[in-house]
């Protein structure tokens, strides 16, 4: 049984990854993020040093702290790379697929029987991922929330395969190794929290799609009449309308409930690549610069 976990494998480094990856390297682990080429790599560790730098420019982090964590993480594009990791995490997009072919190349990869294969999918059955590989009583879902370094929770989401010993060791890495609030849930898509936050996002759309009301008003009513901190459509773009689509998309697939299916506008705009904030362009426009 995997007690003490130091060496950490990460498994993409967009948004979510490099931001998983960041919050281990600050906690003091080994970090190997696994990108798809050399270039993929070198933007992951851009995208980390970035966000270190805000962290020290915004005085939430010392220089010191943010160089020692760079000094302990590797970017690479070989998943061999990851073959003495205790913990992996799979970051990779929001594709059932892609996914799967990701978990199966680890189980040939992972060396250590006792390792223990995440994935971070925000509504895909964590035991479709694991019966991808042989180990499926070592793989659970351990889900961040974007930005990871500084959102506090992450939901531990055993399948039906995993055993409890598995997932209270990643329960107890993720709040006393990580410092994260852990939420517990059942393999059924969306967990806990997209399966409450994706029907409001999806009713928001509609509003806005339906001329009801424009966008900047429906956050303004939220934001100053509920006294919520985003509102519904500038969420929707910080997420990524592609991932809205394709959470939603899972959660409709599995329940069949009308209030998830997708509205037509959200499916238009992905099509047209008006992604929200990582575009430039969503219900909103953003600088990307």
């Amino acid at each position: 049984m995997t007690t003490d976990i130091r060496r950490i494998g990460v498994v993409g480094g967009g948004q979510m990854g490099a931001g998983i990856a960041e919050v281990c390297a600050r906690a003091g682990l080994d970090t190997v993020v696994c990108e798809t080429d050399n270039h993929a790599a070198r933007a992951a560790s851009e995208r980390v040093t970035a966000s270190l730098e805000r962290a020290v420019q915004r005085g939430k982090l010392e220089r010191l702290a943010a160089e020692d964590a760079l000094a302990r993480m590797i970017f690479t594009s070989s998943l061999d790379d990851l073959a003495d990791r205790q913990l992996v995490i799979e970051a990779v997009v929001e594709n059932p697929q892609a996914k799967t072919e990701v978990f199966a190349a680890l189980d040939k990869i992972v060396e250590d029987p006792g390792a223990i294969l995440a994935t971070n999918t925000s509504s895909i059955p964590v035991m479709r991922l694991g019966m991808a590989t042989r180990r499926a009583d070592r793989v659970l879902g351990l889900h961040f929330f974007n930005p990871v370094p500084v959102l506090p929770l992450v939901e531990v989401v055993s399948s039906l395969h995993t055993t409890a010993e598995v997932a209270a060791t990643v329960c107890d890495f993720a709040e006393h190794t990580l410092g994260k609030t852990v939420v517990r849930s059942q393999d059924r898509a969306g967990f806990v929290v997209n399966a409450l936050l994706i029907p409001y996002l999806l009713s928001a759309i509609r509003i806005a799609e339906s001329g009801f009301a424009t966008a900047a008003d429906v956050d303004a009513g939220m934001e100053l009449g509920c006294a919520h901190p985003m509102g519904p459509l500038k969420l929707a773009d910080l997420i990524g309308l592609d991932t809205v689509a394709a959470i939603a998309t899972s959660l409709y697939d599995e329940f069949k409930e009308p209030l998830y299916a997708p509205p037509p506008l959200l499916h238009r705009m992905v099509e047209a690549g008006l992604l929200g904030r990582k575009s430039g362009r969503g219900f909103h426009t953003y600088d990307r610069g």
